[in-house]
Order: C-alpha cells, then sequence, then structure tokens
C-alpha cells in the first residue's frame, strides 16, 4: 500500500473514532495492521476477553513469528488456563490446554509438561514458580505490563504504537476544501449553496441574479477572483465590499466593520495610516457577521461538524482552499509540515549548569550571538555568560548612577533597603542593547561591545514602585523602549536619549506584562494587568483600544510566534491555575487552550515559544512542551531533576538551546543534537568583539517586522552578520570545580612547573605504522588487540570486522603486533568478512560494539541490528540472536564463565543472558541513557556499567542488585554532547576503575564508587574521544578529537606525554582525521593501536632508543600521590 493510501486510513481513523464508531476503529486497526491501539488492548487484557485479544494480536503478529510474539501469545494463553483452574473449571483448563497451550510444546516441551502437571494439583499456586500469585485483578494487571514490554520490544510492532500527529477533524477538512475549490470553479456561484451529496461534484445552478462570491474562507481567495471578478466578500451581506480594517491581529480585537461601510478606508491596504480612519475603526463594537452560512460540511475545530453553519469569518484551519492540485497543503499559520518536526527537535538534554550565586528572575539570549545568555537575578544581578565554555564573561551589582537625579521617595526607598530585584533582562532585537527592568522605580540601559565590555547607557526613573517589565519596539522606525509598573502605566521611551514619549494610562491594577508587535505598517502595544484584564494601545493619545479578560482572570504574559503570526498567552491566578492559550486575532477570542499545566499555590508560570511550532512552559519541577496546533502535552522534561516549582525558562533564537533556571540558584542549559553540534563549533574560539557594531547609532530596521533579527544597529547588515561561531569566552582558565572535592589536575597549572611535559611533534621522534588495508575504508568504531597480542581486531561503521595478524619470522620473533614489520590483512580462504546484521539500521547510526572470548577464538559483536557470534578462523557466523529493538550497544563477558555475557542495550537495560541456553537471566535497570560501558572485576564479583547519562552503577554478580550508582562530576564550563560516551575500565587489581568521558578522566574505588581522582584536558584538544589503561595499568593512553594522544601516568593523573597528529599522521590539509578509539598492546605496555576516522588503523611505539613515553615528574615537585592524588575520602556531590 502507497504512503498516502497508508495516511488515508489514519484519516478514517480519526473520522471514525470522532464519530464514536468505536468498534469499526478498532476493526480496521486490526485489518489494516497500521496502528496497534495500546489502550483498547490493555482494556480488552484487564476485562479479560481473551478471544478478542488474539483476534486484535492477530492482525499484528502470529504465535511464531519471533520470539517475542510467542512469548505474547503464551502469556495471554497461560493467564487464561490459570484462571480457568482457579475457578476450579478443570473442562476449561483441558480445553485450553489441548487448543490454546500445545503449540508450545514443540518450542519447550519440560514447560509444557509442567502446565499440564498443575491440573493434579488441588490449587495451582503449590507450585513454588506460581506461589505469589495473586487474585485475577493482580495478575491481569502483572502480566499486562509484561506484555508491554515485549510488545515494545517486538520489531513487528515497530512504528505501530503511534498514531501519527495531525489536527482534528483532518478528513474533514480536506472535503471542505475540495467543496470549496468544486464551488469556486462553478460557472455561475450562489451566495449560499446547498450541498446535499458528496457522491458527485458539486455544481451551482444559474442564477437569478448578479454572480455571488465563492464561499472560500481564505481571505487570500479575494486576491483571485474569476475572470470579470466579484466584489470581496463583506460583513453586511454577500456583495457589499469589506470595508479596510486592522491588520488581524486587532481587527478582532479593537474593529469588526460597523454597519457603515467606509469607502475611503476601503481603498487602502490598511486603515490605521489615517488618523480619522484610526479613531473611527477602533472604537466600532465588535460584532462579528452572522448572515453567511458557509457550506454545510464544516472543517476541523468545531465540536459539532455537520451540526451547525458557521459564517463565512472561519478560522485558520479551514483557509486552505487556494487553487491548487497537490496535497498536502499546510494550514494557515503552519510555516512548516508537520512531519518535518519530531521531539527530537526539542531540547532536552542537559548539556551544561551554570551557577548564579542568587535566584534567576529573567534571561534572554542573545539574538545575533546565539551562545550569550543574559541573566538577572532576585539580588540586583545581571551577568552575561557565553554557554559553549560556561564563562560569566561580565557581571553587574545593581547600583544607582545618579542618585541625586532621582526622586525623594526612590531615595528615601533606597536608604531604607537598597537591595533590589530584577524583574526583567531583555536584548534589544539586535543585540548592541540590552534593558534591565527592577524591582524600584529605575530601568538601565546597556550598551554590549562584546566580551566583558558592558557601558552605561541610560538610566530611567521609569515608574513609581516595582517596573514589572520591559521590551524594544520600533514605533516611527525610531528603536524605543516599553516599560510597565506597579503604578498601573505604561510608558514608551525613546531609546537613544531616555526621552519619555508615551504615557498610557487605563489599568485599574498594576501592569504585569507587556507585548510590543507590529501587523504591517501598524504598531501596537498589548498589556495585561494584575487583575486579569488585556489592554491594546495604539503610539498614541488615543486611550486603550481593547478591554478584555485574561483566562482565569490570570497575571498573564503574551508572546507571538517567531514569524509573528500567532499569539499566545500564559498567566495564573490567584487560585493556582494556570492558562495557557492562542489567540484567535480575528475575532479577539481564545482559539485554543492547552492543557497540562498544573496548580500551584504561588508564583506564575512562564513560558515561551520556538520554530513557529513549539510552546514550552516551567511548571511542576519541569519543562512541559506543547506542539502549538495540539491541546494536549506534548513531552515533559524534569532536567536531571533540581528545578523549581515554576522555573524561569528561555529558548535561544534558532530553538537549539534552552535556559532554566533551577532552586539551587543556578541555569541549566538544554540543548538538541542541533544544539550540541553548534556549542562544540563554537568552542576554544575567541570572543571578537568588532563582531558587535557600535552601540552609538541605532537605526530601524528598513525591512522586516519588528522583533525579526535583522534588525541593525551599525551603519549596514554587513556589519552585523558575525558568523556566531566566532564567540567565546575570554577567561577560559578561569574555571574551577569548587564543588568537587577530588583535585582537578590541570595541564595549564602543570606547565608553570620546572619538570617539562614530553612533546612529540614530528614522525621522527616515534615509531608508527598504518594497517594495510585492501578493503573499504570506513570510520573505525572499535578496536581491539587479541589477547595473544599477535593480531588486532576493529569493527567498522559498515558492520564489517578486519582482522590483522603478524607472522613470525626472523624480523618478528615473537610473532606479536609490532610497528617494525608489516601485518597481513587477514581473511579465509573462502573471502567471506565478518559482517554483523544491520537490520533496517543504517549502520551509520548504530552504535557498534564487540567482545572477544578470552582464547582468541570467537568474537560477538553487533551493529545495531541483531548480535552475531563469529568463529575467528573461518569467519563464519555461529549465531545471531537479540534483534532489537533494544538494540545491544556494550558487550563483555562474564570473567568466569564464558557462556554468560552482559548486555547493554540502547533502551538503557542491561540484559544478563546465557548463550549456551538462549535466555535472558536477568534484566538490570538503573540508568536512563543507553548503556556505553560495562566491566566485570572477578575479585569484587561484580559488574560496573556505565551510560551516556554519565552514571556509574555496580551490580552484584551474585544476586544482580545494584549496590552503588554515582554521576560523572561535568567540570564546569565544559558541555557534554548529549550521546557522549562513559567508557570503564578495572585496572589490573580489579579494584580501581577507570572512567572515561569526553570531558575528563577520573579514577574511582569499587564498589563504592569513592571519586579518587580526576584529570580534565586543556580544552584546545578538543573532547576526549576514548582512553584506556595500558596493560601493566601503569599509564592511560587518552587521544583527542583534535588527533592529538597523551600519556598520562595512571598513579598520579598527570600527563606526561603528549603526541600530535603531525607525529603519525601524513600532512592532509583537506582531510581532518583523529582517533576514535584506542587499544592497548595486551603485554607491551608502551604500545598502543588507534582506530581512525578515515577508516585507518595505526601502532604507535616509541623510539627503541626511549623505550617509554616521557617521564613522570619528580615527587619533589609535588607530583607525588601525597599531593596530586587528591582527597579521597568524600564523595564528590552528584548533579
Amino acid at each position: 500500500m502507497s504512503s498516502l493510501s497508508r495516511e488515508l486510513v489514519f484519516l478514517i481513523l480519526q473520522f471514525l473514532d470522532e464519530e464514536k464508531f468505536k468498534d469499526t476503529v478498532h476493526k480496521l486497526e486490526q485489518e489494516s495492521g497500521f496502528f496497534f491501539n495500546l489502550r483498547y488492548f490493555e482494556e480488552m487484557v484487564t476485562n479479560g476477553e481473551w478471544d478478542e485479544v488474539e483476534k486484535y494480536l492477530s492482525g499484528f503478529t502470529k504465535v511464531d513469528d519471533n520470539r517475542y510474539s510467542m512469548k505474547i501469545f503464551f502469556e495471554i494463553r497461560k493467564q487464561k488456563y490459570l484462571e480457568a483452574l482457579d475457578k476450579r473449571d478443570r473442562t476449561k483448563a483441558v480445553e485450553i490446554l489441548v487448543k490454546d497451550l500445545k503449540v508450545f510444546s514443540a518450542f519447550n516441551e519440560e514447560l509444557f509438561k509442567e502446565i499440564t502437571h498443575l491440573l493434579t494439583l488441588e490449587n495451582f499456586r503449590e507450585n513454588e514458580q506460581l506461589s505469589k500469585y495473586g487474585d485475577t485483578k493482580s495478575a491481569r494487571g502483572i502480566m499486562l505490563a509484561e506484555l508491554k514490554k515485549l510488545i515494545e520490544a517486538n520489531p513487528l510492532f515497530r512504528d505501530k504504537l503511534q498514531f501519527p500527529t495531525f489536527k482534528n477533524s483532518r478528513l474533514r477538512t480536506l472535503i471542505n476544501q475540495s467543496l470549496n475549490w468544486q464551488h469556486q470553479l462553478c460557472k455561475n456561484p450562489r451566495p449560499n449553496p446547498d450541498i446535499k451529496t458528496l457522491f458527485v461534484d458539486h455544481s451551482c445552478g444559474q442564477p437569478n441574479g448578479a454572480r455571488a462570491p465563492s464561499p472560500v474562507t481564505n481571505p487570500l481567495m479575494s486576491a483571485v477572483p474569476k475572470a470579470g471578478g466579484f466584489p470581496p466578500l463583506g460583513a453586511h451581506g454577500p456583495f457589499q465590499p469589506t470595508p479596510a480594517a486592522l491588520p488581524t491581529s486587532l481587527a478582532g480585537w479593537m474593529a469588526n466593520p460597523t454597519p457603515v461601510p467606509h469607502p475611503v478606508a476601503s481603498a487602502g491596504p490598511i486603515g490605521l495610516t489615517a488618523p480619522n480612519n484610526a479613531a473611527a475603526i477602533l472604537k466600532r463594537p465588535r460584532t462579528p457577521p452572522t448572515n453567511n452560512p458557509a457550506l454545510d460540511y464544516q472543517s476541523a475545530d468545531s465540536e459539532h461538524v455537520l451540526k451547525r453553519s458557521r459564517p463565512f469569518a472561519m478560522p485558520d484551519e479551514q483557509v486552505n482552499n487556494l487553487p491548487v492540485t497537490i496535497l498536502p497543503v499546510p494550514y494557515a499559520g503552519q510555516t512548516h509540515g508537520q512531519s518535518s518536526y519530531s521531539l527530537d527537535d526539542l531540547p532536552k538534554t542537559v548539556v551544561m549548569t551554570l551557577s548564579q550565586g542568587s535566584a534567576v528572575k529573567s534571561m534572554d539570549f542573545h539574538p545575533v550571538q546565539q551562545i550569550l545568555l543574559l541573566v538577572g537575578t532576585n539580588i540586583g544581578d545581571i551577568m552575561v555568560w557565553e554557554v559553549g565554555s560556561g564563562e560569566k564573561i561580565a557581571h553587574k551589582t545593581f547600583k544607582v548612577w545618579d542618585l541625586s537625579a532621582c526622586s525623594m521617595p526612590l531615595q528615601a526607598s533606597l536608604a531604607n533597603d537598597y537591595t533590589v530585584s530584577v524583574n526583567r533582562v531583555v536584548w534589544s532585537p539586535d543585540g548592541a542593547l540590552f534593558g534591565v527592568a527592577y524591582s524600584k522605580h529605575i530601568v538601565h540601559i546597556y550598551s554590549y561591545h562584546g566580551g566583558d565590555d558592558l557601558r552605561n547607557r541610560l538610566e530611567i526613573e521609569a515608574h513609581a514602585g516595582s517596573v514589572n517589565d520591559l521590551a524594544f519596539s520600533y514605533p516611527n522606525k525610531q528603536l524605543s523602549v516599553v516599560t510597565c509598573g506597579e503604578d498601573r502605566v505604561i510608558k514608551v521611551w525613546d531609546a537613544a536619549s531616555g526621552a519619555k514619549q508615551h504615557t498610557f494610562e487605563g489599568h485599574e491594577a498594576p501592569v504585569y506584562s507587556i507585548c510590543p508587535h507590529h501587523k504591517e505598517n501598524i504598531q501596537f502595544i498589548f498589556s495585561t494587568a494584575t487583575d486579569g484584564k488585556i489592554k491594546a494601545w495604539l503610539y498614541d493619545n488615543m486611550g486603550s483600544r481593547v478591554d478584555y479578560n485574561a483566562p482565569g482572570q490570570s497575571s498573564t504574559a503574551m508572546q507571538y510566534s517567531a514569524d509573528g503570526t500567532r499569539l499566545f498567552s500564559c498567566g495564573t491566578n490567584k487560585e493556582g491555575e494556570s492558562f495557557l492559550v492562542e489567540w484567535n486575532e480575528s475575532e479577539g477570542a481564545v482559539k485554543r487552550t492547552y492543557f497540562g499545566l498544573g496548580k500551584r499555590p504561588v508564583g506564575v508560570v512562564q513560558f515561551d515559544t520556538t520554530k513557529n511550532r513549539f510552546l514550552a512552559a516551567g511548571d511542576e519541577f519541569s519543562v512541559k512542551f506543547w506542539d502549538m496546533d495540539n491541546l494536549n502535552l506534548l513531552t515533559s522534561t524534569p532536567a536531571d531533576g533540581g528545578l523549581p516549582p515554576s522555573p524561569c525558562i528561555r529558548f535561544n533564537k534558532e530553538g537549539t538551546l534552552l535556559a532554566v533556571s533551577t532552586d539551587d540558584n543556578g541555569v541549566k542549559i538544554l540543548a538538541n543534537s542541533d544544539g550540541v553540534r553548534f556549542l562544540r563549533t563554537v568552542e576554544n574560539r575567541s570572543f571578537d568583539a568588532s563582531r558587535v557594531a557600535p552601540a552609538a547609532i541605532v537605526k530601524a530596521p528598513s525591512v522586516g517586522p519588528f522583533g525579526s533579527n535583522n534588525a541593525t544597529i551599525g551603519t549596514t547588515i554587513g556589519d552585523r552578520a558575525a558568523p556566531v561561531a566566532a564567540i567565546v569566552g575570554t577567561n577560559n582558565d578561569a574555571r574551577t570545580l569548587a564543588d568537587i572535592k577530588p583535585r582537578i589536575t590541570d595541564e595549564s597549572a602543570e606547565k608553570s612547573r620546572i619538570w617539562k611535559l614530553t612533546e612529540i611533534n614530528e614522525p621522527s621522534q616515534c615509531r608508527s605504522l598504518r594497517l594495510p588495508d585492501s578493503l573499504t575504508a570506513m570510520r573505525v568504531s572499535r578496536l581491539i588487540y587479541t589477547n595473544s597480542g599477535v593480531a588486532i581486531l576493529a569493527l567498522a561503521s559498515n558492520a564489517v570486522h578486519k582482522l590483522w595478524k603478524w607472522q613470525r619470522n626472523d624480523r618478528n620473533v615473537t610473532g606479536k603486533a609490532t610497528t617494525s614489520v608489516a601485518p597481513q590483512l587477514w581473511q579465509p580462504s573462502s573471502g567471506i568478512l565478518m559482517t554483523n546484521d544491520i537490520s533496517d539500521t543504517n549502520p551509520e547510526d548504530a552504535v557498534p560494539c564487540f567482545a572477544l572470548s578470552k582464547n582468541d577464538s570467537y568474537v560477538m559483536s553487533a551493529s545495531g541490528g541483531k548480535i552475531s557470534l563469529f568463529n575467528m578462523m573461518t569467519f563464519k557466523t555461529m549465531t545471531t540472536f537479540m534483534p532489537p529493538p533494544p538494540a545491544a550497544t556494550f558487550l563483555a563477558f562474564h570473567p568466569q564463565d564464558n557462556n554468560i555475557i552482559a548486555i547493554g542495550m540502547d533502551d538503557s537495560s542491561i540484559q544478563i543472558y546465557n548463550v549456551r541456553v538462549d535466555e535472558v537471566k536477568t534484566k538490570l535497570k538503573g540508568h536512563q541513557k543507553r548503556i556505553t560501558g560495562l566491566a566485570f572485576s572477578h575479585t569484587l564479583n561484580v559488574l560496573v556499567s556505565s551510560g551516556a547519562d554519565s552514571q556509574l552503577c555496580v551490580w552484584s554478580t551474585d544476586g544482580w542488585e545494584k549496590q552503588a550508582s554515582k554521576f560523572l562530576q561535568i567540570p564546569n564550563g565544559r558541555a557534554a554532547s548529549p550521546h557522549a560516551e562513559t567508557r570503564v575500565q578495572f585496572r589490573l587489581d580489579q579494584i580501581h576503575l577507570l572512567a572515561v568521558h569526553e570531558t575528563q578522566i577520573a579514577i574511582f574505588e569499587a564498589p563504592k564508587l569513592e571519586c579518587l581522582k580526576q584529570w580534565v584536558p586543556r580544552e584546545a584538544s578538543g573532547p576526549i574521544t576514548h582512553a584506556t589503561y595500558s596493560c601493566d595499568s601503569q599509564s592511560i593512553y587518552v587521544s583527542f578529537e583534535d588527533g592529538s594522544v597523551g600519556v598520562l601516568t595512571a598513579s598520579t593523573l598527570r600527563l606526561r606525554c603528549r603526541i600530535s597528529p603531525a607525529a603519525y599522521l601524513p600532512p592532509n590539509p583537506s582531510l581532518r582525521v583523529f582517533p576514535l578509539v584506542i587499544a592497548a598492546h595486551p603485554s607491551d605496555p608502551n604500545q598502543f593501536a588507534l582506530g581512525l576516522t578515515d577508516g585507518g588503523v595505526q601502532i604507535v611505539e616509541p623510539l627503541e632508543s626511549e623505550g617509554k613515553w616521557g617521564t613522570s615528574p619528580p615527587a619533589e615537585n609535588g607530583a607525588g600521590p601525597s599531593t596530586t592524588s587528591g582527597v579521597t575520602g568524600s564523595e564528590p556531590p552528584q548533579r
């Protein structure tokens, strides 16, 4: 079936569901096999409707499709059998045994015998395995939980558990569009077509009078009438012209047409360019047109479609009636197609925490340099953070610049209590200025010149009492500052001189927020007050143009989507009820109310918008997200915990980063994958202050709406076009880890010591060998020496293994890996390759993993598909198992039993699997993200796991219970990628544990996971890509993204040697090559191998004359364990 036909089925399913044809809905789900309704399935299981359960399942899978399906049917039939036994219905039980359960005897005869034996027992609970069986309800609940896991893991249900996201009544909308278009094509369109059938195309009969307009609901249709034309649709009858009105944002709020047309206004594009029209239009009563019923077949947003008519002024869900012949047509206000968005677009991964020192009140990302975050706090501090490095690059405490110019009430207030809070910080549209609104009278305007260069620009005593909000606007093409306050007034100030331009009075309570905007050439301001009143103002002295109530009489903030086409508000009333809504600007009414906000005793929920698609709000100790077109909560994130009840939130312009305030006076930076890449590109580059134009010249943009980022400060837009990647903090070396007990050994300190680091920068300073390769060169994802040391095995990103073997000869007496003799890329005589199963996955996107048996005879490996067991001599696949999902991401053999393997999964679980009996013994759960490392200690009898959540967990290998867990301490100023791998490896003593993360190397003591040492590399090296102990555990080899390799002394975590890429790689300016993985020789402590991004494998050794990699610093220079190993007594705090 084609994809469009498949989508049509989903539209029909939605239609049937909305029309309450419940049985038909589920029958179509089953017959099409496109959507497995888990809720319906749960309902049937809970009610014990076993025949219906199996009938429904049959549309998606059969008993013998795979082991997941077999287990699903077995669990259902076993439950049915046990319930019959529990009711003492032996006849029914025997029938179930023969008809339903006997099929499983072919797969497990012993199990079938045991089930049959239950018939002989007076109470089946006498069986030890069933002794804990409770009542029917609880047993069904337990089984249901297991069934859901099996269904989610079953590849046959992949992509069938989530119903596609699209607007309500989508099929109706498409039909309505078709009818409107058919009517548009009528030779003699009637004003009120009577459409009684969908079976044939609509056609109007001959008219009795003048030609009538089409009942098209898209306002653009009036711009493309048929030949000869007809008057545009009016509000006072089908044939009257529409008078020109305000832009749609205010047309409904302020000015629905009166019964008297205004010909002068109707000729122009906008009705507010002339004051006489503006005054007249804005004062008109709000009376929507009622005498033009639409087509009988209504569309999307009505709950009573087909049951009532609607005026021609229909909502924007229904305006897609342009003459087009292709599908799909996007909705008005919907900039992109639904399919182009996913949850991955939302920044939900915590990459950094900034420590403010005081509670965050307001934040704003720079509109151009999007790694700069402006923060204001509850003690009047303002700070500019560079989130690429986590540096606080500018800081100002509250201080009145000219106390003598202040009013006496303000001077008295400051004399009594000088402390103030920041209520709002905001950048100007081009980022050359920012404003700060304080809780006492004052507004400060600063100019920003890059780096830490903040200059005092304007100090305005703006209001009596608190200044509650501040914004920038461009009335009359001149940058202005708009403020509102506790004194119930809104004021407008010239941003260059500070002169007051306008004062707007009319609110009867303190003004809570302001929202300046413009549509076409009309500039206006929405304001909201603490009594729940919403007003709108033009930049004149005519007073408020509207007076409406916010939902729930709440203190509310209003905000437009980034493209300026959609208006939202969010607020909380005195009862603690919060409301997040979208407004219909053409009617001045709430268009939709979003569900999912909680109730709070204090505070007002804050919100933001991004990508013209998503809404976010800080609520209930988390960040909640909505799709603008869907009323229900899309998803939420606790941001790893530590958020206040109503956190302050702010997106950057692109929506790739999200700043969230924490309850410990900090800010967490959340990122999506684009945000992580963006932060990496800006790391280690210096701030270029010349990129920020001087703020002395302030002018309005010549083109583009207010608030868009093509607004400029400076002479031309060219002066402002700074690449965002060129910005970073300047004091990178000022980072500290004050909150972590283990000592941080930073290289910047090492360089100042007497002892000198060994630098290897030339090929002549070491020995290296690139292994010969005749196969396709693909990125090396995994690399290992065989335990015997005579071969190297690599796994490339295309799921192909490569094995290099050294031959014993006169030049290589031991036959072990060496740089002095090239090995052979070995293949069996059959010529086959060891290639992993990749199922439906792209191997480039998979997380490869492998593990080698102790005798080097076979390798277990996976590249996103099933796990394969290969014979290392013949390269033949001995078996495959564990089809995804979930996919295996790490493998480790049990040290005492090669038949037992630990399998880390991309769903964050760890499965302990017995290869011999093909059975999962147990499943360990403790991580939040995929597993990236596993290490057994046969001394401690533990398994240590690590994950992409930067967490370490210790599991007992006796009972597999969790003994301890610890999160790595991400250094201040370092942003960790959301997919950053954390690897673990035990030292030879099987007690000390090496943890490797892109930001650090750390040594822990198992099983309590006490952090003994931590080493943070210099940022110029880029992230750590991999690290490993040398075979004697005396050294640690570390590879970096800049291509360099470091050699640390393991006992002190001191860098003693750095090998630059020029020492082992041929120069190639056009190709950036670096190691992704590093492996240590199993018997030569000074040899290691590198797996490279270009597909190469390189072996590196020190010169024979040197024999080792550099020298450790002498103890008298402070390198001894007594000082460098750091504090070991207490654990670092977890974040």
